[in-house]
């Protein structure tokens, strides 16, 4: 039997000798069903014409990414540490080429997921690489798809991963009620690095990022959820911040961008600052 893959959104499911009927996470209005209806794939029709990008980030970053693009579009980030290696959120396709490239910057120590629209291949990616936890936020237990003994649901509002790498998860809720950032203390040269996926968006103009409830749907956040996330982060510098795709990093003052979009967000939607 196959993992079906989703083909709008690049969720992976549970082996089935036919593809599911519906995607939950699809109909879910932070995201949408295709113009062409539900659609499914598999990692081996992928593997016929899709492959993997490896490209340098940061200093002990590497942005992994598909090629052509393949449902949301999102890069995995691989960040290298002395205590082992995290990746950081998932893509759908995987190959053995992936996982030489992979090996070869140290392997994966453990995975750690932002929200459910990057759950993807997680549970194929564990298993390939020595059934790896997979640390994911439990207010966002509903949306797993391919439940898996790899998975391990932490709770509260911060967590340290990999002891010794100075990565720490921080639940920012929003987006998702677990939506999650990363942050890497040694990331950037040292001045503290914050990778926040869908949570805090990096927008065109990069000195600016945005909140967003659903991004293709174009539903914003309230200004609660807004300030709740830029207090999640306050306790923590961070010069630099990636988000989920190729090229969208905030390069400096990056902690300074969140405050001030914040505030043009708030002002924005109608409500006051205070």
């Amino acid at each position: 039997m196959d993992h079906h893959i989703c083909v709008t959104c690049g969720t992976q499911y549970p082996a089935s000798p036919a593809p599911p009927a519906h995607c939950p996470i699809c109909e879910d209005d932070r995201q949408y069903v295709g113009r062409d209806g539900q659609r499914w794939t598999t990692l081996t029709a992928m593997r016929e014409r899709h492959r993997n990008a490896f490209r340098a980030v940061d200093p002990g970053v590497t942005g992994i990414a598909t090629e052509p693009g393949f449902a949301i579009g999102q890069q995995a980030h691989l960040i290298e540490t002395p205590a082992g290696n995290l990746l950081w959120d998932c893509i759908s396709f995987i190959d053995d080429q992936t996982v030489a490239e992979v090996e070869r910057r140290g392997g994966v120590a453990a995975i750690a997921i932002s929200h459910p629209h990057f759950y993807s291949s997680m549970v194929e990616s564990s298993r390939t690489f020595g059934d790896v936890p997979i640390h994911l936020h439990a207010d966002n237990r509903p949306w797993v798809i391919r439940p898996d003994d790899a998975i391990r649901f932490w709770e509260g509002e911060a967590l340290e991963v990999l002891p010794g790498a100075g990565l720490t998860l921080v639940r920012c809720g929003g987006h998702f009620p677990g939506s999650t950032v990363l942050h890497w203390a040694d990331g950037a040269g040292g001045q503290d690095a914050l990778f926040t996926a869908d949570t805090i968006m990096v927008v065109s103009d990069q000195r600016w990022v945005s909140f967003m409830y659903s991004y293709p749907n174009l539903i914003p956040l309230d200004a609660p959820a807004v300030r709740r996330i830029v207090a999640s982060v306050e306790p923590y510098p961070f010069d630099r911040l990636h988000s989920a795709w190729h090229g969208s990093v905030v390069a400096e003052d990056a902690k300074g961008a969140v405050r001030r979009s914040a505030e043009r967000y708030v002002a924005r939607i109608g409500a006051s600052s205070g």
